[in-house]
């Protein structure tokens, strides 16, 4: 420090009405989740693919010109070209406009189901969590019931007892059963939030239970649930696409991508881009959901935050 002229130094003044100034405007939870999944960016490629894809379903359809009902003999079995971008399948009919149009009903049971699953799965395992003892042990044993009957079993003896294969029907089956997961991962999360001061201190003020599941205990595990229904998604629309793949999905004229693919496979050695898209978008979206999960997993861990 000798070799350093003072003049080099500036004095700065000291305002002591600054004191309490924050150095950076006051962040949420929820925004500072937002900031930092926007930092992942497989999660947001995975964001940009899923509402393509979307898109595609609302839109694709009506892009090309023809309906997906549409049947023209004199196009069998035809490869990708400009007029029919994604080719024909056995009778004709265009595969773009077939593959977005199943696509509706691949997402509308994905996204219908999970969020059945979760509605109901919150409020069994919140009740369960709060009021814990005899309560918590019969709810449970339920739930092990339950969960240990195969889905496949459930799907069947709807589709005998309805005489339908309609998408009611297909979300009704899946969702029958499916919130159990659900139920036992909000009970043992709200297990733990039941445990804190502010919940003994609402219960002490004379706060409903309902109140306190509702308002108290759900909206505080919300990011664990979050995560939870972007790994449900992919799981509805696997498990509609493998009912499909086996017969037992929604039935013609109605299609989804399960149902094209098991279309497709009995000409995949000759005309394999009548599998290829359909698996193509199937594969899409479960990535994309479960990049998203992760990322938000990460985003939403309260110990990561800075």
């Amino acid at each position: 420090m000798e070799g350093i002229s003072k003049d080099k130094f500036k004095k700065v003044p000291m305002d002591v009405s600054k004191g309490d100034t924050m150095a950076r405007p006051r962040m949420g939870y929820w925004q500072d989740a937002w900031r930092r999944l926007k930092t992942n960016k497989v999660a947001m490629l995975s964001i940009i693919v899923l509402l393509t894809l979307i898109i595609m379903t609302i839109i694709g359809p009506h892009l090309n010109g023809y309906s997906y009902k549409t049947v023209d003999p004199s196009k069998v079995n035809m490869k990708p070209n400009s007029e029919h971008w994604f080719g024909t399948d056995e009778l004709g009919r265009d595969v773009f406009s077939r593959v977005w149009q199943a696509g509706r009903i691949s997402m509308i049971i994905g996204i219908l189901g999970a969020i059945i699953d979760t509605i109901i799965g919150c409020i069994y395992g919140g009740i369960a969590a709060y009021f814990g003892g005899k309560v918590d042990n019969i709810m449970m044993r339920i739930v092990e019931i339950l969960i240990s009957i195969p889905y496949l079993i459930v799907v069947i003896l709807i589709s005998i007892v309805t005489e339908s294969r309609s998408l009611g029907t297909m979300i009704l089956s899946l969702t029958l059963t499916g919130w159990c997961g659900m139920a036992r991962l909000v009970r043992g999360q709200m297990l733990q939030v039941k445990q804190q001061e502010y919940i003994m201190a609402a219960e002490t003020l004379g706060v409903s239970p309902w109140k306190i599941i509702t308002k108290h205990l759900i909206p505080n595990v919300l990011g664990i649930v979050i995560v939870a229904i972007t790994f449900d998604i992919p799981g509805y629309i696997f498990a509609e696409t493998f009912l499909s793949y086996i017969g037992l999905g929604v039935q013609p004229p109605n299609t989804s991508w399960g149902a094209l693919a098991s279309a497709a496979q009995q000409n995949f050695i000759f005309y394999p881009h009548q599998m290829f898209f359909p698996s193509l978008m199937i594969a899409l979206t479960m990535l994309s959901f479960t990049l998203l999960g992760d990322g938000l997993r990460d985003a939403l861990d309260p110990k990561l935050r800075q």
